[in-house]
């Protein structure tokens, strides 16, 4: 019973922050470096034992399902090539063992919508909620380390951080009642509060372990800001009947729905890759000999 299985990889949205290459680019299939941000996020799930990758999708979303597909073409070309190396980079996307399963998002009515939208594909389990924009650089994964809390306290897990004072009125703020440590029990959750009111400096990031009566309070939670249904006034529902807990994970995360943290993920990920880190690394330091940050 206390199995999670499946995870939920909201991709409908429309990435406007990063025109014009999301005109026809989902920004989901950016690349740090060479793996599109999809990809971290399903590895992560895989590495959390999770084998059903639900995709709530829209319009223009089709490279993400043909990036997960077999590509009979290109596999065909590299073999008679003898690139067994990047033949095995294609094939090695997804294992056999792990399912796609692809659900449309008629209208774009927030992130509460989009999970609403794979409730007939999860059913009665509880489930993983996964934002791809959110890269967390973590050994073990977060999604592991939540999948274990779950498994032994069979309730929901929301992971969070800590930020600046001025920044809660971007995220939502989980308030812990005070109460220290990694695990931590919310009292109650909060979105975008401005920061003379917000009840603590902890986070949402885009990892959720939600129980499925998330459902249901989804169902009855009234549209908020834009006429959207927030996920986050689900889960204030949802406290009122369940218990759910703050995960506080280790790691760094990268805000890649944000142009800067996407840069800066492309610049850690690039000092780490094994191809490219020496040579890029020299790059960089040639940036900083540089007065003015440039190459003359």
């Amino acid at each position: 019973m206390n199995k999670i299985t499946k995870a939920v990889f909201p991709v409908a949205g429309l990435g406007s922050r990063f025109l014009p290459v999301t005109k026809a680019t989902p920004k989901e299939m950016l690349p740090i470096v060479d793996k599109p941000l999809i990809q971290f996020a399903v590895e992560e799930a895989m590495a959390a034992g999770i084998t059903d990758m639900i995709f709530v999708t829209g319009r223009n979303k089709r490279p993400i399902e043909d990036h997960f597909d077999k590509a009979y073409e290109l596999e065909t070309e590299l073999e008679i090539r003898g690139k067994k190396a990047l033949l095995e980079l294609a094939r090695d996307v997804i294992p056999s063992h792990v399912n796609c399963i692809y659900v449309r998002q008629p209208e774009a009515l927030g992130l509460g919508h989009a999970v609403l939208c794979a409730r007939p594909v999860v059913g009665a389990d509880a489930f993983a909620v996964v934002l791809a924009d959110d890269l967390i650089d973590s050994k073990p994964g977060a999604l592991s380390e939540m999948v274990k809390i779950y498994e032994r306290e069979s309730c929901s897990v929301i992971a969070v951080e800590n930020v600046a004072p001025e920044d809660t009125s971007s995220y939502g703020i989980v308030d812990c009642g005070g109460a220290g440590g990694e695990e931590r029990p919310i009292m109650a959750i909060v979105e975008k509060p401005d920061p003379a009111v917000a009840p603590s400096t902890l986070a949402v990031v885009g990892r959720y372990l939600l129980t499925p009566a998330i459902f249901d309070e989804l169902v009855r939670v009234k549209r908020g800001a834009g006429g959207e249904i927030q996920l986050t006034d689900g889960i204030a529902a949802l406290l009122k009947k369940q218990k759910a807990l703050a995960y506080t994970f280790k790691g760094t995360r990268y805000d890649c729905g944000s142009k800067l943290g996407y840069l800066q993920a492309n610049v850690q990920y690039g000092l780490h890759h094994p191809e490219v880190a020496e040579e890029f690394r020299a790059f960089l330091q040639t940036l900083s000999q540089n007065s003015q940050g440039r190459v003359n």
